[in-house]
């Protein structure tokens, strides 16, 4: 039964109380937008002193495209500065603050480890705690639900900025849940405010807040791209298309040499729980394989509940590298000082210096999946 959700942006008249007499800068993007659509920014700027916004990976209005660098700029509509987090600089620094005296966050997150805008954050707290500023979270809902966690945690020598602390893969907390985790467990110790939302509860799905939904990115442009993220991100550290550059990003897989029908039917007959594969053919317009055929699979979850991202990112892995293993590539750091793409994004390098059994892999993974449960309720905010 659909419910009429408020986020934090909708009750911010209920804690004017914390900006009066105070120099305000928000973290935001094109997410940060109330119930009727109105821009968190304009309506900061209305109620409160707002002096500076803070850009994540695709900037304040969303018009960056993925790992594109952000510039400083002066938002057109307000006129206010603009200061990049997304480039050499990822941490709001003392000059950046100096002018501010309570730091905002207020964006859509997708409830994975994968995404940046979590450490966006994190590393945001770091510096309100640095400099003596308070931090608001302004809370909204877990798209894909507040409960089921999968997947490993990251282990020590492997975090980065799509995997700044160990928590796995799907960790089933609002954005202000995991700031109040990372804030106690992480040692933080920010002083920190999350503005609660109203009618929202752990087991709904985007879908039964009664929400506008807003693409936190442009490559995440459904629903059911966040169901399928987790699954389908994992080649983002290899030479097999994970979408990128067509209507359905991180929906369907492939590369020009993949046989669509056999890898159908190999994956099919894994028989994972609460999803199906069919072939496909595609032709990106960026990104791996620009202006290529290409052949893949798309996946189509049939059944949410059943449904783990991580069991299938894994089996998909696997069949797709048995497919044509000379073809198949895990891609190179970047630079000399990283390590693979993908150790990043799997939190170890087991992935890509092993033969590894998928489901062998996955059932270890449950037992960090499991103890993370345990902890995360600590920080719950909603039943």
């Amino acid at each position: 039964m659909m419910k009429n959700v408020l986020t934090g942006i909708d009750l911010i008249e209920n804690h004017l109380h914390l900006f009066e007499n105070k120099r305000v800068g928000l973290i935001t993007n094109s997410t940060g937008v109330n119930k009727k659509l109105k821009s968190t920014i304009d309506i900061l700027f209305e109620h409160t002193n707002l002096v500076a916004l803070f850009a994540p990976e695709h900037g304040v209005r969303g018009n960056i495209e993925a790992g594109e660098k952000v510039e400083n700029e002066v938002d057109v509509k307000t006129g206010i500065p603009v200061h990049t987090l997304y480039g050499a600089t990822k941490k709001p620094t003392k000059e950046m603050l100096s002018q501010v005296d309570i730091l905002v966050f207020d964006i859509q997150d997708v409830g994975s480890r994968l995404y940046t805008y979590l450490y966006t954050m994190s590393y945001s707290m770091q510096s309100a705690k640095e400099f003596g500023k308070t931090f608001v979270v302004l809370d909204r809902p877990n798209p894909v639900g507040g409960v089921k966690v999968e997947g490993n945690i990251i282990r020590e020598g492997f975090t980065s900025f799509v995997g700044g602390y160990p928590i796995p893969y799907r960790y089933g907390l609002t954005i202000g849940e995991a700031a109040l985790l990372f804030n106690d467990k992480f040692s933080i110790n920010c002083d920190i405010h999350v503005i609660k939302m109203e009618n929202y509860e752990r087991k709904m799905y985007f879908e039964d807040t009664g929400l506008p939904w807003v693409l936190p990115s442009p490559n995440m442009p459904t629903i059911n791209t966040t169901f399928v993220y987790n699954a389908t991100c994992i080649f983002e550290g290899t030479n097999i298309s994970e979408g990128r550059g067509t209507t359905i990003p991180f929906e369907i897989a492939g590369a020009p040499w993949i046989d669509p029908h056999s890898l159908t039917n190999a994956l099919n007959n894994l028989k994972l729980p609460g999803l199906l594969f069919r072939p496909v053919y595609f032709t990106p317009t960026f990104s791996k394989h620009k202006s290529e055929m290409c052949a893949g699979v798309q996946l189509h979850v049939i059944d949410r509940e059943l449904f783990n991202s991580v069991q299938t990112a894994l089996h998909l892995l696997k069949e797709i590298q048995k497919q044509d293993p000379k073809n198949f590539e895990f891609l190179p750091p970047y630079t000399a000082k990283l390590k693979p793409m993908i150790d990043y994004n799997t939190g170890s390098d087991e992935i890509r210096t092993t033969d590894f059994d998928p489901e062998l892999v996955f059932k270890n993974w449950e037992i960090d999946a499991k103890q993370f449960e345990k902890i995360k309720k600590q920080y719950h905010l909603y039943t």
